[in-house]
């Protein structure tokens, strides 16, 4: 694998997505697929989440990011590039 199949996405993921366990299931589901990064509460009531490692991992991970747990509802998920790099992956406090 070379440097150019590591990709790092920010996602912003609305709707029912808090209280739901959608912070811990993120977690899971990063260190599942082997990727880096953190999610963390907002304020808003949305999550927002970085994601980076190799290029399939996190698209699958953003296909799972809009669908969520079971009892979230995602209504809309935003996807930006990122330049941000994490090895591993955390749960930070809410913004």
């Amino acid at each position: 694998m070379s440097i150019d199949d590591i990709v790092a996405r920010r996602l912003i993921v609305r709707g029912l997505v808090q209280g739901v366990g959608f912070r811990w299931s993120t977690v899971e589901e990063a260190r599942r697929l082997g990727l880096g990064g953190w999610v963390r509460n907002r304020r808003d009531g949305s999550v927002e989440a970085l994601v980076c490692g190799p290029n399939a991992a996190v698209a699958a991970m953003i296909h799972w990011a809009g669908k969520g747990p079971a009892g979230a509802r995602v209504d809309g998920i935003e996807v930006e590039d990122s330049s941000e790099r994490h090895d591993a992956f955390a749960q930070l406090p809410t913004v």
